[in-house]
């Protein structure tokens, strides 16, 4: 079976490809020719997962799965939430983003968070969703530097480390985009 993971973030690639069963083919975006931006224009992270597979498959014709991940922080009303990737601003920054969140959380003393990621799947012209989610705290400085993203200054309850300084086994374990990729690859070996 092939399938195509609609990302562009090679970070995500590999932390997909070490989880799906070997009987799927993995397809990037770049292995179909796609090397235009697709489109994330919904404002909700199922909504921004939904867009995607259905962009692929539309103008692509391929099966396929998208994830869509936000960053939900508990003193800020769920920011930066569908906008994680963009919060400092269009460059997409990784570290601009931490330093605005550490900077609106500055004077905050509630520090609960959580990762969501919801992944899409079009296949056989059926769509169904899996969702992930992964508890922790946000930390006040970054801690380690492994992952992407805002793996600096999350801390997952029940670890004493922060996702930036966990192995790649142990961050797809208790994490949100293994959670939800656990959930698709059951699904994908039930069929």
């Amino acid at each position: 079976m092939q399938l195509v993971f609609a990302t562009n973030n090679l970070n995500k690639l590999k932390e997909v490809q070490s989880l799906i069963p070997e009987h799927v083919q993995l397809l990037s975006l770049k292995d179909i020719g796609c090397f235009e931006d697709v489109p994330e224009t919904q404002n909700t992270i199922e909504g921004n997962a939904i867009q995607k597979v259905e962009y692929i498959k539309e103008h692509y014709g391929f099966d396929c799965f998208a994830d869509d991940t936000g960053l939900e922080v508990e003193a800020l009303n769920g920011e930066p939430g569908v906008f994680s990737a963009r919060y400092a601003g269009e460059q997409r920054n990784a570290d601009d983003n931490m330093n605005k969140l550490l900077r609106n959380l500055k004077d905050k003393p509630n520090r609960d968070a959580q990762f969501k990621t919801v992944i899409a799947l079009y296949l056989n012209n059926k769509l169904e969703t899996f969702t992930g989610i992964c508890e922790g705290k946000i930390t006040t400085t970054k801690h380690g530097e492994q992952g992407f993203g805002y793996d600096p200054i999350f801390k997952p309850n029940h670890h004493e480390q922060t996702f930036a300084e966990m192995d790649l086994g142990l961050k797809n374990d208790i994490g949100h985009r293994g959670k939800a990729v656990k959930q698709l690859v059951f699904f994908l070996n039930s069929i």
